[in-house]
């Protein structure tokens, strides 16, 4: 298995577990279920972890889909650009969850605001991961592409191959 297999079969688990996560920490929150919070925690802080290699695995992945037909530049640089903020948010999540589990563990009186900051960045590096998520499938989905985008790639692609028959002369 190479770098991009690993990033296709990993990039799912941070979008899926970050809104999955986020939804049973507002559950532990509204139900004042500590149990529930702690395994929302639990949850974004090992997605957190499990984004690390998937952003890791972005740039040899890119190399590898950047050539073929139908790839645009464009949107590689807008998935690339949102993932990079997406694995910061995720980081800034993956910690807020840690320090939220520690401080329950320890009985802190702080430990329900630290769980209530931990859902408000989870919701917020939800959407950034779908968005990074939504770019990057259009990388390979040309039928998920906007009209703009679509014209965008076909032009790059136009100027690929005027450079490749230049080469061919």
């Amino acid at each position: 298995m190479d770098a991009t297999h690993l990033h296709l079969l990993l990039n799912h688990f941070p979008v899926i577990g970050t809104l999955i996560g986020s939804a049973l920490l507002l559950w532990g929150l509204i139900r004042n279920q500590t149990n529930i919070s702690a395994i929302a925690a639990a949850l974004l802080t090992l997605m957190a972890v499990i984004a690390i290699p998937v952003y890791l695995t972005g740039e040899p992945a890119e190399e590898t889909v950047e050539k073929l037909p139908g790839v645009s530049e464009s949107i590689i640089e807008m998935h690339e650009n949102a993932a990079t903020i997406a694995i910061w948010l995720m980081g800034i999540t993956g910690i807020t969850a840690l320090v939220s589990l520690l401080f329950q563990w320890q009985k802190r009186k702080s430990a329900k605001l630290a769980f209530i900051t931990a859902f408000i960045f989870s919701v917020v590096c939800f959407v950034t991961m779908a968005r990074a998520g939504y770019y990057g499938g259009q990388i390979r989905h040309t039928e998920i592409r906007s009209s703009a985008v679509q014209n965008s790639g076909e032009q790059e692609n136009e100027k690929k191959d005027k450079g490749k028959e230049k080469d061919d002369d």
